[in-house]
């Protein structure tokens, strides 16, 4: 089953998709004249202004959502996995992919937001819904909500919550052993199991609102935790850093181990932690309570910003600057080896050595406290992807408590992956994200060539702002824009209160 599984995932994940990626963000910054340059601080004051409604969430709520997504265990192992297979310049390739993975972020996203829905008393919206929409193909939607909640919704889970149990036994040792009905586990990660479903049932139990006032706290105080401490440890070693950027540079076209290694490594692994055109953000976005569609599109590109360019960053320098990794791309010896022979390169081995050889021994528990925040809010959004595909096919075909039967069998792959490896999950669940990849990215290119709905709110909400607007507003009757029903209804709504 693992070789069958390895094979469609060397499909899946081909260098095909790595490019797509790639040419999708390129495409759609000279589309938008490099919004994520020309808007960066439209971004930034963007992520304040709304407030959350009874319907929606603020657009810092939102950001959080996404990102909790976004930041996750890839931003500490996978890094790492970059640079031990693909050479110090696969962070430059990293960098590459963020910038450019922005504008693909702010396109589909603002999709997200134009396409949304009200479902119960909250938006909704996502790839599922804009397909159906925007590209008329339901088929193609179904398709997409199926993959993603068995992506998000069984398998990755469980590949999350390993590494928290496996973080907690790191931080605290196994301590007794637990002779269960599935096997014997160590006291630890039981007691983790335990405390992680809990505290996610209480959470997913409370609806988008609970995960969202949840995460607004913690995700910004992880990722800045963790930046600080990598800015401790870089003015620790501060007369290293001009020497590690210019490795960081000169071996991204000029590697050890190869451009095509370090091209591939950096890509793979910036399109994998951000996310970007991966149709993960468009369902956080397009929950949020805004005036004009693409603000939130300009709000969720600055969330690829903040996922590479400052905490895989805060990684990939951690790691480089205390020369605490090895390069060994899978067909070569080693090209550079710091560290012993068996360290494992694709794991958070090379971050918790770095921290290791500055603070001493609370680096490795620093990085295990680390590495539970970042996995459990990851848990947190896959929820919420999960829950709003279930929410988008009961639409058209009901399954009694369907919600209630999705948190259930989330919690238990959330236990069992905590208390057990799962090698073969993270193959099933990459192939959900790889598919999940194809199937949106596709999308938003043939959305763009039959209506281009995001490139004309782009230039609807620049027009406004040019004109110093207080309060903007978004027609899709005006702009040409079919079966934006809520902006419709809303439109109307106001047009009958003005009368």
């Amino acid at each position: 089953m693992q070789e069958i599984v390895s094979q469609i995932n060397s499909y899946v994940w081909s260098s095909s998709l790595i490019y797509l990626c790639l040419g999708a963000g390129l495409f759609f910054s000279i589309l938008t004249r490099f919004v994520q340059v020309r808007l960066f601080r439209e971004m930034i004051k963007l992520l304040f202004s709304s407030k959350e409604s009874d319907k929606g969430i603020s657009s810092f709520q939102a950001l959080a959502v996404s990102l909790s997504g976004r930041v996750g265990t890839g931003n500490i192992a996978g890094v790492a996995a970059a640079i031990g297979f693909g050479g110090p310049g696969a962070v430059f390739w990293m960098w590459v992919v963020a910038f450019l993975g922005a504008s693909t972020a702010y396109v589909e996203s603002t999709l997200g937001q134009i396409y949304k829905e009200v479902d119960e008393g909250q938006y909704r919206g996502g790839p599922a819904f804009y397909i159906e929409k925007a590209m008329g193909q339901k088929w193609y939607a179904w398709i997409f909500a199926i993959s993603t909640i068995i992506a998000t919704g069984l398998l990755l889970p469980g590949v999350q919550s390993n590494s928290i149990g496996n973080a907690a036994e790191l931080a605290f040792g196994g301590g007794t052993l637990v002779n269960t009905v599935i096997g014997t586990i160590s006291m630890t990660k039981l007691v983790t199991a335990v405390t992680v479903v809990t505290l996610l049932g209480v959470i997913i139990f409370g609806g988008v609102k609970r995960i969202a006032h949840f995460t607004q706290v913690v995700v910004p105080f992880m990722a800045i935790t963790y930046v600080a401490m990598a800015v401790v440890i870089i003015l620790m070693n501060i007369t290293a850093l001009p020497g590690v950027i210019s490795m960081i540079l000169s071996d991204a076209f000029t590697p050890m181990a190869g451009v095509g290694a370090a091209i591939g490594w950096g890509v793979k692994r910036g399109v994998y932690s951000n996310e970007a055109g991966q149709g993960t953000g468009p369902h956080a976005a397009a929950a949020s309570e805004v005036e004009h569609p693409a603000q939130q599109g300009l709000v969720q590109a600055f969330s690829v910003y903040i996922d590479t360019l400052f905490v895989c960053s805060a990684t990939a320098f951690m790691i480089l600057i205390t020369g605490a990794y090895n390069v060994h791309p899978a067909d070569s010896a080693f090209l550079v080896q710091n560290l012993p022979v068996d360290t494992i390169i694709d794991s958070p081995a090379f971050t918790q050595l770095a921290l290791q050889s500055v603070i001493g021994g609370s680096g490795k528990i620093f990085v295990a406290v680390a590495l539970f925040f970042f996995a459990f809010t990851t848990l947190l959004a896959y929820y919420y992807i999960a829950e709003t595909n279930v929410a988008y096919i009961r639409r058209t075909f009901q399954i009694p408590y369907e919600l209630t039967i999705l948190k259930i069998a989330l919690m238990v792959s959330v236990f069992y992956g905590t208390i057990r490896t799962a090698t073969l999950a993270w193959g099933l669940g990459d192939i959900g994200v790889g598919l999940m990849a194809w199937l949106n990215i596709v999308g938003i290119l043939i959305i763009f060539f039959m209506a281009k709905p995001t490139l004309t709110a782009l230039r609807d909400y620049e027009q406004q702002r040019s004109a110093g607007v207080q309060h903007y507003t978004f027609d899709p009757k005006k702009l040409g824009i079919k079966n934006a029903d809520f902006w419709e209804n809303r439109i109307n709504k106001s047009g009958s209160k003005n009368g």
